[in-house]
This record gives structure tokens, sequence and C-alpha cells, in this order.
């Protein structure tokens, strides 16, 4: 029951402008991959294969998606908002590319509250006497263009007096992030209201047509900010996962974009000619993502498993052991990637992680400002990403763009978690 400020950095942090446009530039396209990939039964299935044997989470929700696709789907609008998040690597000659750690297609967090940091960043220069470089910061309002998406996926859902459910944790420490998004939504007249998955199951139900009720108010979508991890769900909460998707209610994401976000998804992506695919006919957009991808390789079972995992095992430091989780520190570095690989090498066990090149960026310095910690200077990297949102009515794709961006600072001797897992804070791109 306390509230403590978000964390943050007392300077906005240098980013390279050509970096930080390409990553704005590439964003439609990942929307358009994403929303393909949710589409695409026959690739999902074929690429979650292995996982689901050994990985009881995402096999459930590989379960609920093929029961709500037999049924046949009651939905038909789609609403994404998904968070694409780089860095900024310094490969052999020092030039900084820019490289893809992750897609967040479910509960992609902090829209809200980077929509206050450029404020801050901006007050904090002028009191250091260096209003020029205020005035440099961009202006970033994604709690605007995320509640854009929301509104209009509630607008073709066709009902005015139906309401957007925000499905929430039992306890929510990130909740003022949500308010913004939530306040946007009261501005144009849309009623929200926040829900549980407990509360779904004691209270929700489906009528003849599939529309979804609450407690008697019809609900037009559902914004998912939990439901991304194991520990997230029971017997209780599963059954009210599957009435959710059951529903003619537009869901954000439906649990086929979920499974799109998966990290053997994205090893899966940078196969030779798996783009080309799934994005036939778009040989720019190909480029574009492509140009963002770090080496990604599979430990499935076989020749080539074996052997990226003995290359793992020999020079850990090169690689990051990443499992099908969300919500940041689970990844897994150095002498510990090491011991885990070596236990589970032999074992189908491994099919559940993929492994990527480690990113390499160049520190700069910071004071990381957080509640009850010692202000001081810190060696410090960032990550950047990019909001993205786009609606489909049908085939139609009815919106797609861009919808801001994100920078999240941290003290090199973290190796993985983001702010919500106490390990990095908000901050501002002064571009260069």
């Amino acid at each position: 029951q306390v509230v403590n400020y978000a964390p943050f950095t007392l300077l906005p942090s240098v980013v390279p402008s050509a970096l930080f446009e390409q990553a704005y530039a590439v964003q439609q396209d990942f929307n358009l991959l994403v929303d393909a990939i949710s589409q695409n039964k026959e690739f999902l299935e074929h690429t979650l294969a292995s996982t689901i044997k050994v990985d009881d989470f995402t096999a459930q929700l590989f379960r609920i998606h093929m029961q709500v696709l037999e049924e046949g789907l009651a939905q038909s609008v789609f609403l994404g908002i998904n968070r694409s998040d780089y860095m900024f690597d310094c490969g052999v000659d020092g030039t900084p590319a820019l490289k893809q750690i992750e897609i967040n297609t479910i509960a992609a967090s902090f829209g809200g509250l980077t929509s206050r940091t450029a404020a801050v960043h901006g007050r904090v220069l002028k009191v250091l006497g260096k209003p020029k470089e205020a005035s440099h910061l961009l202006p970033n309002n994604p709690s605007r263009g995320l509640a854009l998406g929301i509104a209009k996926a509630w607008e073709l859902y066709g009902s005015e007096s139906a309401v957007v459910m925000f499905l929430v944790e039992e306890i929510q420490r990130n909740i003022f992030d949500q308010r913004c998004v939530e306040n946007e939504l009261w501005n144009r007249n849309i009623r929200v209201i926040r829900k549980r998955f407990r509360d779904v199951f004691e209270k929700g139900s489906l009528d003849d047509a599939k529309r979804l009720y609450m407690d008697g108010q019809e609900v037009a979508v559902v914004y998912y900010r939990e439901g991304y991890v194991p520990k997230n769900y029971d017997q209780q909460n599963w059954e009210a996962r599957l009435l959710l998707e059951r529903s003619r209610a537009v869901k954000c994401p439906d649990i086929a974009t979920q499974l799109a976000g998966t990290k053997k998804v994205q090893q899966e992506l940078s196969r030779p000619g798996m783009l080309e695919r799934l994005l036939p006919g778009r040989a720019e957009a190909v480029a574009r993502i492509r140009a963002t991808f770090a080496g990604l390789y599979s430990l499935d079972m076989g020749e080539e498993g074996d052997k990226i995992a003995a290359r793992a095992i020999a020079d850990p430091d090169r690689f990051v052991l990443k499992p099908q989780r969300e919500g940041g520190g689970n990844n897994l570095y150095g002498e510990e990637l090491r011991q885990v690989l070596e236990k589970i090498r032999d074992s189908p066990e491994r099919t559940s992680y993929i492994l990527m090149d480690k990113i390499k960026p160049q520190p700069a310095r910071n004071y990381l400002l957080r509640a009850h910690s010692p202000l001081q200077v810190s060696d410090c990297i960032s990550e950047l990403g990019i909001f993205g949102v786009y609606v489909r009515q049908g085939k139609e794709m009815v919106m797609n763009k861009a919808a801001g961006h994100l920078l999240r600072t941290k003290a090199i001797e973290h190796a993985d978690g983001g702010v919500a897992a106490g390990v990095a804070v908000l901050d501002t791109p002064y571009l260069v």
C-alpha cells in the first residue's frame, strides 16, 4: 500500500538519430508481420511443435488457440499493441547497429509513464542552465497512440454502450502506467472497467451470439495487462481465459497474437526465406525487418542443435539463453548459461529455449534515480522500444502505425531485467 515514484535517469541518454529513425521506420513492417503470423495456423503449429512438448505454459495457450479455431472465431476485429525492443550493438569496428532483442505482443507496458518522462528531463536540463538542449527533446505520447488503437477497435465493434475491460493482476504495482491509457479513453467517452481473471471466472458470461458480459455490461474490448507468465494462471484462470477467447469481444491480444510473440517464433523468423513466406511481395519490408535481427539459433534435438549447444558451452559469454517467457529477468548469461545448458544438453527440455548472440552496446555514464537508493554515477546501457498499434477488420488493415517510443536504461552490472523487474529505469533519448 505504498506509492513510489517510477525510477528514472537524472539526464537523458544519447541515442544515434539514424538508428532511432530506423527503429521507427520498421515498426509498421513488424505490425504486419505479427498480424500475418497470428493468422497462419500452419506456421504456428509447425514452429511451436517442439516447444509445446516441453513447455506446459505455451502448450496450454496453444490448446486454447486450437479449440477456438475449431469452434470458429467469433471475433472479427483484431487489435494489436506491441513493442519492439532494440539495443545498439557496437560491432568489431565500433559502428553502432540496431539489433532487435524481442517483440512483446501482450501487456507491453510503460506507454503511459514514458509519455511523462521527456517533460521531467526537459525540466532537469533547464535547471542545469541548458534550455537549448532541453528544446531538442522529442515529444512522445504513446499512451495517446495506444488509446487511439483501443478506441478504433471499440468503435468497429459497434456498440456504443459496450465497455473496454482492462484485465489486470491481483496486485498492481504499475497502475499509473495503465491509468494514463485509461484516462485517454475516458476523455473519448469510452467507459473503462478493471477486472481480474477471478472476476471473469465468477461473473463473466457469453450470450448466444458470443457477446461477452461482465456484471451485465457488454464488453467490446479486452485489453490484457496480465496473463503473460505461468504464475498468472491456475485452473480457474485458464477457464476464464478460454471464456474470453471464445467471445466476440476484441482481445488485445487474441491468443494467436500472444503465441506470435514467443521466442521460438522469433528464432524461426531468422531462418532463410521465412520472412518472404509470411510477407509475400513485400521485399522492402522484409529487408528492413531482417536488418534488425541478431543471430538466433535453434536448440531443437538433432545435429544442428547439438553443435549450437556445444558452441555455447565452450564460449558462454558470446550468447544469451532465452526461455519462452515475457516480463524480463528470465534470461541466462555466462557461467549460469553454461551450467544450465550442460545439464539439459541431451534432454528435449533444451527445445524450450532459444540461443541468441549477445549484443555488446557501448556504455555511457548516468545517474539512476530510484526510491530509497543512494545516488551514484553508473556505467549504463540503454534499450529502445517502439510501440506499434494496428487494427484489422476481417482481412482489411484499418490502422497500422508506430505509436511512440520507450527508452530504458540500466547499470551494466545487471545482465537482464526491465523496469518492472526492478533493474532498468525510464529514460529519454537525446538524439545525436
